[in-house]
């Protein structure tokens, strides 16, 4: 299992919300769903991303342009606007969920549905963008994302585009099972891009996601992700490497960022975070699965590290995700 694999094994979309924008300028959209993530690709016209904090509110040089073909990923929960052009005031707001209203709270979900999962202003607009939206934070995932700046841009040259017919052709279906068939493209589209990001030269990866690449170090990372419920400690996977245990310890927190003990820990309650949110396994069952003897002995990791119990963490997942979107139609 590979770095992005790896990191995005875990959590995948569930019912996400995903639509297509049609829009004829002038236009301006605020967005306040608080989602963790959401993907945007202009299909025609353009667009700018403006996030709160940029310079005057809507200043060119910080805005972030895109044009047909290119592909953003923008990290929330912080708002930011879309908008055809970066100094427009926004005339709609959407809240959590893809909950869709005027900035006088007037649902606009209606006056401007345009057919299954079809939104916008004009039916024949000049701009059109395809949007896909994670409606919860995935715990593994975060690793990974926090390795991103706020907005992460591809150009139409910059990544492989084949799945972006396929998602169009798919998004305004209304066949059975298709929310799962989404869920998937959502998945496979944001692996593209983030490989992509990656992978351009003088990209700034994180730490170990280049650590993936080394022949000592790589291998091990590739170990406690496959196998985390496995007793691991430094000396077997330095043995498994084929290297001495300190030049082992040693390499991997160089290259890594942090001690192996500590790199497998944090994996493992990242995992266990997840199950604790996406399934109803008791606590001594997730133990198990990610290596720990008891429940136990996962809760006082669990509150050690993240300052709550599992049960606790469990409480606070989220559960309204599900909620309906701006064509009243979820995903």
């Amino acid at each position: 299992m590979d770095a992005l694999a790896g990191l995005l094994d875990g959590p995948r979309a569930r019912g996400a919300f995903l639509m297509r924008m049609v829009m004829e300028p002038p236009w301006s959209v605020r967005i306040e769903d608080r989602a963790p993530i959401c993907l945007m690709s202009m299909t025609a016209g353009e667009a700018w991303i403006v996030r709160d904090g940029d310079s005057g509110g809507g200043d060119e040089g910080d805005a972030v342009h895109i044009g047909p073909g290119d592909i953003v990923i923008v990290r929330g929960p912080d708002p930011y606007t879309v908008a055809h052009a970066p100094d427009l005031a926004p005339f709609a707001r959407i809240g959590p969920g893809g909950v869709c209203t005027s900035l006088r709270g007037e649902a606009l979900s209606d006056s401007m549905g345009l057919g299954v999962r079809t939104w916008g202003n004009a039916p024949n607009g000049s701009a059109t963008m395809l949007v896909g939206t994670y409606l919860m934070e995935g715990e593994i995932s975060g690793r990974l994302l926090d390795a991103l700046p706020p907005v992460v841009r591809l150009t139409a040259r910059e990544w492989n585009r084949s799945l972006m017919p396929l998602l169009d052709d798919e998004i305004s279906r209304d066949e059975p099972g298709q929310s799962v068939v989404l869920d998937r493209l959502l998945d496979l589209l944001l692996i593209a891009v983030l490989r992509s990001w990656f992978s351009r030269p003088g990209a700034d990866a994180p730490a170990w996601y280049r650590a993936m690449g080394d022949p000592v170090v790589g291998p091990a990372l590739r170990l406690v992700q496959n196998s985390p419920a496995h007793p691991w400690t430094v000396a077997s996977l330095a043995a498994k490497c084929g290297v001495s245990r300190a030049g082992f310890a040693r390499r991997f927190t160089e290259l890594v960022g942090e001690p192996p003990m500590a790199y497998l820990t944090g994996w493992r309650l990242a995992l266990a975070a997840d199950r604790l949110r996406e399934t109803d396994a008791t606590v001594e069952a997730i133990a198990r699965q990610v290596g720990y003897s008891s429940a136990f002995a996962l809760s006082a990791a669990f509150k050690r590290v993240r300052g709550v119990s599992p049960q606790e963490h469990r409480t606070l997942r989220g559960d309204d995700a599900g909620a309906a979107g701006v064509t009243g139609s979820g995903s």
